[in-house]
């Protein structure tokens, strides 16, 4: 008999999509809208310009995607996204995506700049006060998104008004255009495909990173990034939930919860959980009584989804599970999605407090969460489905199907 080295392996071959199989997006519209939309969010905010320097906010601004993950500790990449003028990105790696003008950059981390970030700070101000004039405008407010005090202060030392550009492009990320939800839709596409191969592989020995990098591997080999986290969590790990894969090898009668939170094709997010089972040994009864607790709370909270729907009222009218669950629940009971988490998030009303309110809207994307779990037992259930809003409730988006075995 082969081992489950041997089965896995084999699995991470077959019959993955191809870059043939990918939607027809009209990609040019796509990058119209996304750049229309952080405009027009900077244009509310009374900003003449707005610093990009996260890794997901140079994606959607200018399809800007080298060095991601490095991006995003060590930011050695900027953008300047005025309301009116030439996109111009500094530091860039590679091929130069979509803009005006490409220029060098300043050092924004300590990796390349050290000790000297204040007079570096104070050379990246005169370059902001600079581009303000060649594009012509006496608007002395500037958006920037996550960067050192440094920056802050030089900005402030040339008399500009600093605002969070955080403000912008989230803003900007919240509703989706139909060539979005395309991409969005084949990004689930391919996380699904490596769902049913981590299903495929499911048996007693095989281990839990094992499974996890079927997954991994068929986002990379379909031309996605990265994984937020690794949650896969089986046996006696799944209780408490947001533990990450390990070597333990996955026993007949675990169950096995797992939650994508895939940056995928394209960008954009595929955000499932699912939870198994494996056999041989049969689901017990408790087992069973937990994974339809978790169902009933995704079915419940998605009826109530609707465009017009406040955070609030959500959160009041959401379904609370008895108290033994409250310990161990999911932290939040919905959240947005896009090219990543995003606004907005509702947590339960016996949580930590939400902290603020808001209105569900048409084009929308959103998560709807349930982890099931007794403080000091064995076993717990994730369950997790992505859905768009449309004008008379929601569309799903995830299609996976559930797990009969525990559902009968």
């Amino acid at each position: 008999m082969a081992s489950p080295d041997e089965l896995v392996a084999a699995d991470l071959w077959s019959d993955l999509r191809t870059y043939r199989d990918m939607p027809d997006i009209d990609m040019e519209r796509l990058y119209a809208y996304r750049l229309g939309r952080l405009r027009g969010a900077l244009r509310e905010t009374g900003a003449a310009l707005c610093v990009l320097v996260s890794p997901i906010s140079l994606r959607y601004a200018v399809d800007y995607r080298t060095y991601g993950l490095f991006q995003s500790h060590v930011p050695t990449t900027y953008l300047f996204v005025p309301v009116e003028g030439p996109l111009v990105i500094h530091g860039v790696y590679g091929t130069p995506p979509i803009v005006d003008e490409t220029r060098p950059a300043r050092p924004l981390n300590f990796f390349d700049g050290g000790h000297e970030l204040s007079e570096a700070a104070r050379l990246f101000a005169d370059d902001v006060v600079r581009y303000l004039a060649e594009i012509g405008t006496d608007n002395r407010r500037v958006a920037v998104e996550y960067v050192n005090p440094s920056i802050t202060q030089a900005l402030l030392q040339r008399g500009l008004e600093v605002i969070d550009g955080v403000t912008v492009s989230e803003a900007a990320r919240v509703i989706k255009s139909a060539d979005e939800i395309a991409c969005m839709r084949w990004a689930i596409g391919v996380a699904e495909l490596g769902i049913a191969k981590m299903k495929q592989a499911l048996r007693p020995g095989v281990t839990e990173l094992q499974l996890w990098g079927l997954l991994n591997y068929t986002n990379l080999a379909n031309n996605g990034d990265w994984h937020d986290g690794r949650m896969l969590a089986s046996g006696p790990r799944i209780n408490p939930w947001l533990q990450e894969a390990t070597q333990r090898q996955v026993e007949s009668g675990d169950l096995v919860g797992f939650d994508t939170d895939m940056i995928g094709p394209f960008g954009y997010f595929a955000d499932i959980s699912r939870t198994f089972h494996c056999g041989p040994a049969k689901p017990t009864r408790r087992q069973k009584q937990l994974y339809r607790l978790a169902v009933d709370e995704i079915d419940h909270n998605l009826a109530l989804l609707r465009p017009g729907l406040t955070l609030f009222e959500f959160q009041q009218q959401a379904l609370v599970l008895p108290e033994e669950y409250h310990a161990n629940a999911y932290t939040c009971l919905i959240h947005g999605v896009g090219m990543a988490d995003e606004y907005p998030r509702v947590n339960p009303v016996f949580g930590t407090p939400s902290h603020y309110d808001g209105t569900l809207e048409v084009g929308m994307v959103v998560c709807v969460e349930s982890y099931v779990g007794a403080l000091g037992e064995r076993d717990g259930v994730k369950l997790e489905q992505q859905v768009l809003l449309v004008e008379d409730g929601y569309e799903l988006l995830s299609t996976y199907p559930l797990e009969d075995c525990l559902l009968d």
